[in-house]
């Protein structure tokens, strides 16, 4: 059994420190065998905000997997967003914008979705989707996990949410490998899923777990939260922490099993 602390949208810059605060308190109380980092560690880009990040960060347990979000590009610094969008973020956080993590049980990918000429949207380039593949060949029966800033589903009764570019044709090297979890931020909104019920050609369900802004004050209609995971090969279980203006504490829980190699929505 594992646990992944799935946290998102820092936004360092916007960060409320009491709120920080209690988020450090509640993962070091869990101590998870991995925390994600899904992007957007900083509100502007700017190299104050990212030492804060990192300095954060260095509190927070280890291991862990971060990867980039849009905000973690420059907006109004034109010539660096384009020329060098994360060259910040590759010097004060870590050089590699698509990580790995493995051990003996987990096998987890991050792929950086930020882009300069889209820089809300996010995009998978066929170049990650080649080396996805080949990275995933290797990973065996263990649990697998890919890790984006941007989402491959939309929340629940949503119409026109942009999703992640290219999720369609990532989703069929996704299916072949048999990932089993997706985890991305973006939209300060947290909501769990699986693949199938948005792509219906799919032959297998993945589930899909959106966490909200953990320290953020840039919410949007719920508290600040994130996702405390704990998996097996034949379980998943995912619980939202919520901040409730003293510390975080559960708020909910959806749990899937696995049926013939797909993941179900555990009804019990």
């Amino acid at each position: 059994m594992k646990t992944i602390a799935h946290i998102s949208d820092l936004h360092f810059g916007t960060d409320v420190p009491a709120i920080a605060a209690g988020l450090l308190a509640d993962l070091q109380a869990h101590a998870p065998s991995l925390v994600v980092v899904s992007g957007d560690l900083t509100q502007r880009a700017r190299r104050g905000q990212f030492r804060a990040a990192r300095a954060y960060l260095a509190r927070l347990p280890q291991p862990q997997l971060i990867v980039p979000g849009n905000h973690d590009v420059p907006l109004y610094d034109v010539a660096r967003r384009f020329f060098a969008p994360l060259a910040r973020y590759r010097e004060l956080i870590n050089p590699d914008v698509d990580p790995v993590f493995s051990d003996d049980e987990l096998f987890v990918v991050g792929l950086n979705t930020a882009r300069s000429f889209t820089w809300q949207d996010g995009r998978i380039s066929l170049e990650q989707i080649e080396r996805l593949k080949a990275r995933l060949a290797v990973a065996g029966t263990r649990i697998k996990v890919v890790v984006t800033h941007h989402p491959f589903i939309p929340p629940p009764g949503a119409a026109g949410v942009k999703l992640v570019g290219r999720a369609a044709l990532a989703l069929t090297v996704l299916d072949e490998q048999k990932i089993d979890l997706l985890l991305a931020g973006h939209l300060h909104h947290g909501y769990v899923g699986d693949t199938r019920t948005h792509y219906p050609a799919a032959h297998r369900a993945i589930v899909a777990a959106q966490a909200g802004t953990a320290i953020s004050h840039r919410t949007r209609d719920e508290a600040n939260a994130y996702n405390l995971i704990t998996l097996d090969r034949e379980h998943i279980t995912i619980a939202v922490h919520a901040w409730t203006g003293e510390a975080f504490a559960p708020l909910s829980t959806v749990s899937y099993v696995r049926v013939n190699g797909s993941w179900l929505a555990n009804k019990n």
